[in-house]
């Protein structure tokens, strides 16, 4: 039976800390189990072609005991984890078992919110809640709540850090686009990395049939099934991609096996990058990426959900991603920015691609255009730009070009104006800083509802 300090809709104690949910620790041991089932498997099979009866009674009493240990230290560590507002309104996180981590969640700073169930969390109706802010080591991680607890203390950081009642409730929500599935095989199997590998794989295979016969086919087996794990994993990922708009932000729901909910509060977007592979043009789609602050750089570090914050949009025609962009940068038309392309000289640093290089300025943003095999189209709003940089090597002396790069936060989109002009680039460079000064001056407030 759970005790009386851990029930309701946030269990939390008489000084209003917080605690997560009291099977955490079960869902944690829950997880080491496919890594120690495959290790039992392993050896079991060993030592039963041995004839090992008394090893295998000892690998199985060992793995019983390495769980217990796992799930008793996640209990420790479940005791020693609360959470609470202060009077500021910021989140605090004590946690810890050998040594006490205090942590401050400056919540006027929020990036980015989301509620991410894993495979076995999904299962037993659990979920986890991260939280991004700017910042180093920004990334919180809650783990675990169930599905309803989650969505509700997502809805109050969300409250709080827009600056209104923090019992408002989850905003109503406007969904914009959702991914139809098969568009989404489509494009993942139209991607030439895929084939590639394909005919990688083909070619070695040819190879050891002819070296090793007949045999060599089994190698097919293994070997083919590369391209197909690919395509299924990135399918996987995105599987239900919605877009959905709310006052609070940006809405993005996707996965099969593991389910993502991320919340984008407005004016955190820092960049936006529009890619089109080759053999998605006949079809007019397009992907778009974008680089949320405190975000990316915790991605590097971690390596595991890279992929949730810098896709808005897998896969979209270029009338619905253009509409979904207008959301966040209002007013920013594509087809109203005035592109001037590199000059002539550059198809001798840039052979291929030199006729898709321009850059466009309007009044809040600056464009970056380039790409041969996967035409890439960069925005960055002045406010958001970090720095600049103007970059000459000794081939683009020689041609009296330089490479304007416009810096913004870490995250895929890259805002590159290649082979200009010597004497433009430094223009662009130097007008863009008075730019991104004026714009910063003007920019909205951190409680963005107030």
């Amino acid at each position: 039976m759970v005790p009386s300090e851990f029930v309701g809709p946030h269990r939390s104690d008489a000084q209003g800390r917080r605690r997560v949910h009291p099977l955490t620790p079960v869902v944690h041991g829950l997880r080491l189990m496919p890594v120690l089932f495959v290790i039992a498997v392993s050896v079991l099979n060993s030592q039963a072609k041995a004839g090992n009866g008394g090893v295998l009674l000892l690998v199985v009493g060992g793995i019983v005991v390495l769980a217990a240990l796992f799930t008793g230290v996640q209990y420790i560590a479940w005791t020693r984890l609360s959470y609470f507002f202060d009077n500021a309104g910021d989140l605090r996180i004590d946690s810890g078992v050998l040594s006490r981590h205090e942590r401050r969640i400056q919540l006027s700073r929020l990036q980015a919110i989301d509620v991410v169930q894993p495979l076995v969390a999904r299962i037993v109706g659990m979920a986890e809640v991260r939280i991004e802010v700017a910042g180093s080591s920004s990334k919180a991680v809650l783990q675990f709540l169930t599905a309803g607890e989650a969505t509700a203390l997502r809805s109050e950081i969300l409250a709080r850090a827009a600056g209104v009642r923090h019992d408002a409730g989850e905003a109503p929500e406007n969904v914009l686009v959702l991914v139809p599935a098969g568009d989404l095989v489509l494009s993942l199997a139209l991607q030439l990395r895929v084939w590639a590998l394909l005919a990688v794989t083909v070619l070695v295979v040819g190879i050891t049939v002819v070296s090793s016969g007949p045999a060599g086919l089994i190698f097919l087996v293994v070997a083919g099934g590369v391209p197909i794990f690919i395509v299924f994993s990135e399918f996987a990922k995105f599987f239900g991609f919605t877009v959905a708009e709310s006052p609070d932000g940006l809405r993005l729901r996707h996965g099969l096996l593991q389910t993502a909910a991320q919340t984008v509060p407005p004016g955190r977007v820092q960049a936006i990058g529009f890619y089109e592979p080759l053999l998605w043009r006949r079809r007019g789609w397009v992907r778009v990426r974008i680089n949320v602050a405190g975000v990316a750089s915790t991605d590097q570090s971690s390596g595991n959900r890279a992929y949730t914050e810098s896709v808005l949009l897998p896969v979209a025609p270029w009338p619905v991603a253009i509409a979904v962009v207008s959301r966040i940068l209002p007013g920013v038309n594509l087809g109203d920015l005035q592109w001037q392309p590199a000059p002539e000289r550059a198809r001798w640093r840039a052979p291929w691609q030199w006729r898709t290089l321009a850059i466009a300025v309007s009044d809040s943003v600056l464009a970056t255009r380039g790409g041969w095999l996967e035409r890439r189209t960069c925005l960055v709003p002045h406010a958001r730009t970090q720095s600049l940089r103007v970059t000459q090597g000794p081939y683009l002396r020689a041609l009296g070009l330089a490479s304007v790069h416009v810096d913004s936060t870490p995250g895929p989109v890259r805002i590159h104006g290649y082979c200009r002009d010597a004497v433009e680039a430094r223009d662009i460079a130097e007008a863009q800083s008075d730019r991104a000064r004026r714009a910063r001056g003007t920019a909205g407030p951190a409680r963005w509802l107030r």
